[in-house]
């Protein structure tokens, strides 16, 4: 899922939507989250992808976060983001991993 603009308290509630949406309807277990195009985020943007972990995880899903502008991974590594939740360098590694590779 490519994200753009801001993932602030104006669009946490609609990702959050979406992405649980593909979680409950479509069964979906592995959630990338392409940060590329993404210049802020505050806490509510942080909390809804923390929040998505947390559904993810007793499912047996993962979420990985992939493409994070520096200033934006600063903000997660500041939060401790990137202690519990994978960060890639782009989709294809993400997708990599998937596979076992």
């Amino acid at each position: 899922m490519r994200l753009d603009g801001e993932l602030d308290m104006s669009t946490a509630n609609m990702l959050r939507q979406t992405i649980d949406g593909e979680i409950d309807k479509r069964g979906i277990r592995t959630v990338i989250l392409n940060l590329q195009n993404v210049q802020f985020v505050d806490s509510s943007g942080l909390g809804v992808i923390l929040g998505r972990y947390k559904k993810l995880l007793p499912l047996g899903g993962k979420l990985k976060i992939t493409n994070v502008p520096p200033h934006i991974y600063k903000i997660m590594e500041l939060s401790g983001l990137p202690k519990i939740i994978n960060f890639y360098l782009d989709e294809a590694h993400a997708y990599e991993e998937g596979r076992g590779a």
